[in-house]
C-alpha cells in the first residue's frame, strides 16, 4: 500500500527525533547503556543525544491527535508544557509544515532550567519527588531552539514561553487551543497547567498527559482536576506511561 509524501516524511522525523535510526546510549540510572530500540520504542530510556526522552509510540501519538485536530477542522493551536529538547513540539511543528496550514502556532512552555524543587508547603502531593537533582533534564532555551533550526522548522510559528508555569501560564495571551500536551512532572506544574489551559481547549480538542502512570503527583492533579471540573471523557492509554482523551 503506498503512503503519501507527508506521512513518509512525518514517520521519519519520528525515527530521526527519537534516533530510532542511528540509535544512542541511554542516561536513565536504572539502565544505562548501550542503545536498546525496545527501550527507545516506549520512552523507557533517557537518549544521550536524541532530542526526546518519550519514544516512538508517544511521538506516534502526537502526529496523530495533531492530524486529527487538522483534518476535524478543530480550532486552535498546539502547546506542550515541558518540552525538555524540543521533540515534541518540533513534530508538532513539523505537522503543520506537512499540512502547509499557516494559521495555527506551536506553544513550547518551559522553565528552560530543569524541574523546579517541589513545594510540600504548597502541594503536599510533591513531597520526595525532587526531580530537580537530574541536571538531565535542564536544557537551555537556546539549545532547543537549535534543535528546531536543525529540521528547519524554527519560525514565527513556534512560541516559546520561558519561566515556571504558575508564572506564564495564567497570564498567557493565546489560545484557542486544540491540543496540549502535558509534561511537567509535578503535582503543581500539572494542575497548573490544566486550570490555566483546559478552559482555553476547543470543543474536540485534545488534552495528553505524559508520566500519568510512572509519576504519583501527575495521576493525582490529573485525577482531581477531573473530578472537580466533572470531566469524565474516557482516558484513552498510549503506551504504559502517558494517556490521553478528548474534550466533549
Amino acid at each position: 500500500m503506498s503512503r503519501s509524501p507527508r506521512d513518509l516524511y512525518l514517520d521519519l522525523l519520528i525515527k530521526t527525533l527519537t534516533n530510532m535510526i542511528y540509535g544512542d546510549s541511554s542516561t536513565n540510572p536504572t539502565n544505562a547503556g548501550a542503545f536498546r530500540s525496545e527501550l527507545r520504542e516506549v520512552g523507557y530510556d533517557w537518549p544521550a543525544v536524541a532530542h526526546t526522552m518519550v519514544g516512538k509510540r508517544r511521538l506516534e501519538n502526537v502526529r496523530d491527535l495533531a492530524q486529527r485536530a487538522i483534518d476535524e477542522e478543530i480550532p486552535g493551536h498546539f502547546i506542550e508544557t515541558g518540552v525538555w529538547r524540543g521533540g515534541c513540539c518540533i513534530l508538532m511543528r513539523g505537522v503543520l509544515a506537512a499540512n502547509s496550514v499557516k494559521d495555527r502556532k506551536v506553544y513550547a512552555a518551559d522553565s528552560f532550567e530543569g524541574v523546579p524543587p517541589p513545594q510540600p508547603e504548597l502541594y503536599p502531593e510533591d513531597e520526595g519527588f525532587d526531580l530537580d537533582l537530574f541536571h538531565e533534564l535542564a536544557v537551555s532555551l537556546d539549545n532547543v531552539k537549535a534543535n528546531f533550526a536543525c529540521y528547519d522548522l524554527l519560525d514565527d510559528q513556534v512560541v516559546f514561553i520561558k519561566g515556571l508555569f504558575h508564572d506564564t501560564l495564567p497570564t498567557l495571551d493565546a489560545g484557542p487551543f486544540a491540543l496540549i500536551r502535558l509534561d511537567g512532572d509535578l503535582y503543581q506544574s500539572t494542575y497548573v497547567a490544566l486550570e490555566a489551559l483546559y478552559p482555553k481547549l476547543s470543543p474536540g480538542g485534545f488534552v495528553i498527559i505524559d508520566d500519568f502512570n510512572l509519576l504519583i503527583p501527575v495521576k493525582e492533579a490529573v485525577t482531581r482536576f477531573r473530578e472537580i471540573n466533572g470531566i469524565a471523557r474516557p482516558m484513552h492509554p498510549v503506551d504504559w506511561n502517558a494517556i490521553w482523551w478528548q474534550n466533549t
